[in-house]
């Protein structure tokens, strides 16, 4: 190699390496607004995504209200239509507690007429 063909090849690199530098000036700014951009479509769909999932949470939530104050009004009607249905959801409730050993003591209270009977060992003489 000779001096003539090694001052060619750094003169060729130096031309290479100063329109590597000019294109990446006027690349570089674009590419980073570009990037910005994406990064901005990105933030939007996540923040649609996000109202999405809110806005069926609260129907789900509206639903199911809605199915609670139905449940609650068969309920009444059906304490209203049948008077006896109260008295069995206690025994429901009570026979409930007592298999889960919730109750400790039961007391019996004797009763005539759903007046409790307060002198049951005296008789009249």
């Amino acid at each position: 190699m000779t001096v003539n063909e090694i001052a060619r090849g750094s003169t060729l690199n130096i031309v290479l390496i100063s329109l590597l530098l000019v294109v990446l000036m006027f690349a570089w700014p674009r590419y980073r607004i570009w990037q910005k951009g994406l990064a901005g479509e990105a933030n939007l769909m996540q923040a649609v995504q996000e109202r999405q999932i809110l806005v069926e949470q609260a129907r789900a939530e509206r639903d199911a209200a809605k199915l609670r104050a139905e449940a609650i009004q068969i309920v009444g009607q059906a304490a209203k239509d049948f008077p006896e249905y109260r008295y069995q959801e206690f025994l429901g409730a009570f026979g409930e507690a007592f298999q889960n050993d919730s109750i400790s003591k039961v007391v019996f209270i004797p009763t005539e007429a759903n007046v409790p009977i307060t002198q049951t060992g005296r008789t009249s003489k």
